[in-house]
């Protein structure tokens, strides 16, 4: 006979220091998991202060507020009779830790600080925490007094344990710990941890949750077990979307998965298994058994509960859960998905009353519509089926009265009501892109304006030649390159302040109260070459496709004609990119690859490289000679590596103003975050350079060599 057991992973949209609304949502997930049967409920990692915190972390506030939230789920109703597991900061002997902590009927078994912290790319937990070094040991937490005078507890175990219930064993591990290649669950297996829950603040990336999902299948695979995953979803005050995706999975199989990208504020995964299919996995591998009986014990804490019920005696009708395959959205879909999300966390945080976006019909600026556009339509979905918090935040930020009877349905309706876009052309702007412009509008339905700004650059002309008696003039007109990139870069920026004086008074000539928030549009690998003008409208208040490559953005393009239904978007497709920033002749129109002096799938290269691959300049040389072996000769491709890293070093100083992107690729160079490298370089890269220099020549005189020695030998046998 079976021993059912029903666990619960939930997933929540929480918000940094937004404790009101992080301790409603923790409330209502449990109140879900009990619904589900469940008697166990795991969290994502610092839910009740939300992860992005930073260095709030620092302040005495957050940690007492973290209590006060504690205090009044420890006497919640809900709460009664179920194993519940929260994550907040403690601090332990003023040291401060990230933590679970495991209580029962107002008692709490256990506090487990993280032992192996997130430092790298996005994260600085280090920063604000200590990681906790003494493993399998506990030692007495003293309570503070608001929480003791509710559990009558003095002190509790705060360290490395497992809780022991009556009829299983749980233990914790928390995000990085799983990422590390001597993770806890391996010892919580052999010293017979049946269930493992990982409590976690995983950010999204390309095809990044294939590796969750692949890490705790091996998991749970070579060591039997059921594992529990729960993430954070949604943006918690930063520039990244936790993409949720709860799951849980046992003895390497999926039993249950949760979305990756929702509008839900708060998502349950649960699911019904037979633990004895554990036992009997486990039971089966002599090698484990003998390693098993050797390995050193974790100190265990008693909760005095049953998680497990008979299907015959106790009267459940739960079966087991039958498992699944995984879900992976495509690239094209974390494309529509994540950005847009991100997005809608954003407006309706924000009090924002939508969104303003220059839109130059170029495909940058066409992607970023697009997600606006999918963002609309993910909200009229959640509508349909009667999310309320989204039907109330979308009549707030469309302009209707909170007890409005009004319900976005079409995307295209609701995009008319909160998304502006501004067509700023000038002299040198073409017929074909100003059409783009207006047809995409019209299909996705976006409040479109169609303005010519050659006054105000004519105006500021005016200003410098009254001041200095000189006129610039184009490249093609007789100029410099000095003149040519200032009369392009007061173009750029004249659009930016253009788009906030319209972001502001837009809604205002609609009467409406209220601001839209500036979007940006401008892609990765144009900020890894610094070919931007700084402070032009890529200067914004959130750019969507900041950490997307041109290539990627080209697949999404396609992608979204087909499966949007946006014919328009081949016009997108077959336009050569350009800036349109000089005078088009009958022998010259501006490229932005002509421009670059590379090609976007060269950047993406050089972007992965520089980053992923941690490559200098001379290690970036070393790899592409192999890499573009046959393709190009070695001083070819010396010049293409010198040329990138001058244009990157000169422009990197562009980078500190970036305006908030959402991290998509392992190779962004926000240097407010993520890529935390020098923005003053010495652009002659001299030392570097002249290594590069005379690999190429060695290498060169190796093949002339070789070539000589083969021609040597054809001429003999003939």
């Amino acid at each position: 006979m079976g021993h059912y057991i029903t666990l619960a992973t939930c997933v929540l949209n929480q918000w940094a220091l937004d404790f009101q609304g992080n301790y409603e949502r923790i409330l209502e997930s449990i109140k879900l998991a009990k619904e589900a049967g469940a008697r166990y409920r795991l969290g994502p990692e610092l839910e009740i202060t939300g992860y992005g915190c930073n260095d709030h972390f620092y302040e005495g506030d957050t940690y007492l507020h973290s209590f006060e939230v504690l205090a009044k789920l420890l006497v919640a109703d809900v709460c009664k009779d179920m194993l519940i597991d929260v994550g907040m900061p403690v601090a332990h002997k003023n040291t401060k830790y990230n933590c679970r902590v495991v209580f029962l009927n107002k008692k709490i078994l256990l506090i487990r600080p993280k032992m192996y912290l997130a430092n790298d790319g996005n994260y600085r937990e280090m920063r604000w925490f200590a990681p906790w070094k003494k493993h399998r040991t506990l030692e007495d937490f003293y309570l503070p007094r608001i929480i003791s005078s509710i559990t009558e507890q003095h002190t509790v175990p705060f360290g490395d344990g497992v809780i022991s219930a009556r009829d299983t064993v749980l233990g914790t591990e928390m995000c990085e710990e799983l990422f590390t290649p001597d993770s806890p669950h391996i010892h919580q297996a052999l010293d017979g941890v049946e269930i493992f829950t990982n409590s976690s603040g995983s950010h999204h990336e390309f095809r990044k949750l294939d590796t969750r999902i692949e890490l705790i299948r091996g998991a749970t695979r070579k060591s039997g077990g059921i594992y529990l995953y729960a993430n954070q979803q949604g943006c918690d005050g930063e520039r990244v979307y936790y993409d949720g995706c709860g799951l849980i999975v046992m003895n390497g199989d999926i039993v249950a998965q949760g979305t990756q990208f929702s509008l839900k504020d708060v998502e349950v995964v649960t699911a019904t298994v037979d633990i004895e299919d554990l036992r009997s996995r486990r039971g089966d591998q002599p090698s484990r058994m003998a390693q098993a009986s050797e390995a050193p014990a974790y100190p265990r804490v008693f909760a005095d509960i049953a998680l497990t019920y008979d299907a015959f005696q106790d009267g459940f009708d739960l079966p087991p859960t039958a498992p699944r395959a995984p879900f992976y959205h495509s690239p094209e879909e974390e494309i529509r998905y994540g950005p847009a999300c991100w997005l809608w966390d954003y407006l309706r945080r924000a009090k924002a009353g939508g969104f303003f976006l220059p839109l130059s019909g170029g495909l940058d600026s066409c992607c970023t519509a697009i997600i606006v556009y999918s963002m609309c339509d993910l909200v009229c979905k959640s509508a349909k089926i009667g999310d309320a918090k989204v039907i109330a935040d979308a009549r707030r930020i469309a302009g209707e009265p909170v007890d409005s009877t009004y319900v976005p349905v079409e995307p295209k309706e609701f995009s008319g009501r909160i998304f502006h876009t501004c067509y700023m052309g000038t002299e040198n702007s073409s017929k074909e892109t100003r059409n783009r412009a207006k047809h995409l509008a019209e299909w996705i339905g976006s409040c479109h304006v169609d303005i010519n700004m050659d006054s105000i650059v004519t105006a500021f002309l005016t200003v410098f030649q009254i001041a200095t008696g000189k006129v610039p003039q184009y490249k093609v007109r007789g100029g410099t390159e000095t003149e040519n990139l200032a009369l392009q870069n007061i173009q750029a920026r004249s659009r930016m302040v253009l788009a906030y004086m319209f972001a502001q008074l837009l809604l205002w000539i609609r009467g409406r109260p209220g601001s839209l928030l500036v979007l940006g549009s401008a892609n990765v690998d144009e900020t890894l070459r610094g070919y931007f003008t700084k402070y032009d409208c890529s200067s914004a208040d959130v750019n969507p496709i900041g950490g997307i490559s041109k290539t990627d953005l080209r697949k999404f393009v396609q992608y979204s004609k087909t499966h949007l239904g946006l014919g328009v978007l081949q016009e997108f497709l077959d336009a050569n990119p350009t800036a349109e920033l000089e005078p088009i002749t009958s022998d010259y129109v501006q490229g932005d690859e002509v421009d670059m002096k590379m090609t976007y799938e060269e950047l993406s290269i050089y972007g992965t490289l520089r980053k992923v691959a941690k490559c200098g300049p001379f290690g970036m040389f070393s790899k592409l000679i192999h890499q573009w072996s046959g393709i190009l000769s070695p001083t070819e491709i010396a010049e293409k590596v010198k040329s990138f890293f001058f244009y990157y070093s000169i422009n990197r100083h562009k980078t500190t103003i970036l305006p908030p992107s959402y991290h998509m690729s392992p190779y962004s160079p926000d240097d407010n975050r993520f890529d935390l490298r020098p923005f003053l370089y010495n652009s002659s890269w001299t030392w570097q350079f002249r290594r590069i220099d005379e690999g190429a020549a060695a290498l060169g005189k190796l093949n002339r060599s070789s070539s000589n020695e083969k021609n040597g030998e054809t001429s003999k046998s003939k």
